[in-house]
């Protein structure tokens, strides 16, 4: 399996169009020595924008309650270079990089400027060639449990706060379990919500409180659904 073969695989998503992949992972120093070609900045330009506009519809939907200036906070906090380049290194963004020689040689597929630029420009290769909703399902996968635990304040209704005030009218409450697993670096952490001994929802993240956060939001759906 190819580094590109293994980010589309952790991306939960292949492209119908490998070229479009490629240009999207082709840094400009690779042109600059080969004097022909073309990078990905533009791709950058658009998938920043793809990225923005999921983030903010997912908190519009998801989080009534919150308030506009605590989704601007959320929000720059998920399109951040920081959480871009971290979530490159979750899928192995860096190794199907393709940089020039000078890059290679001091460990450009480590910088977070140029992981954090190639995210963005694989976003928008996502949305080119499946349009808004694969772009959708790919950040909302690899997005969504940062999104959940950023938009869990105090000032904020959170899932939890909302499952709790939904159980209260009946006068039940809910009981979350969790458990983590992974090395102290990348921990990942499971939850699960029950009430009187019936299981209600589960959900993972990056945290304890994204897990239970998760768990709640599943739990809505299905009293919703129910």
């Amino acid at each position: 399996m190819t580094a590109a073969d293994r980010l589309q695989e952790r991306l939960g998503y292949t492209l119908t169009d490998p070229q479009l992949l490629g240009w999207s992972l082709t840094h400009r120093s690779f042109t600059s020595e080969q004097g022909h070609g073309e990078h990905n900045e533009r791709l950058e330009f658009l998938g920043d924008a793809v990225l923005q506009l999921v983030v903010t519809d997912f908190m519009f939907s998801h989080y009534p309650d919150l308030p506009e200036g605590q989704m601007a906070k959320v929000r720059a906090a998920c399109v951040s270079r920081q959480a871009l380049a971290r979530v490159a290194r979750a899928v192995e963004l860096g190794p199907a990089l393709t940089l020039g020689r000078g890059e290679e040689r001091t460990g450009g597929g480590e910088k977070d400027s140029i992981l954090a630029d190639a995210m963005e420009a694989v976003l928008a290769a996502v949305y080119l060639d499946g349009g808004l909703d694969a772009a959708r399902q790919v950040i909302v996968d690899l997005w969504g449990p940062v999104i959940r635990e950023r938009a869990a304040s105090p000032g904020a209704r959170d899932f939890k706060t909302r499952l709790q005030e939904i159980l209260a009218t009946q006068g039940r409450r809910p009981v979350y379990t969790w458990e983590e697993e992974g090395p102290d670096h990348e921990k990942a952490f499971q939850a699960t919500v029950s009430v009187g001994g019936v299981l209600l929802g589960t959900g993972e993240g990056p945290s304890k409180k994204a897990a239970e956060q998760a768990a709640a939001e599943q739990a809505i759906g299905n009293l919703s659904g129910a």
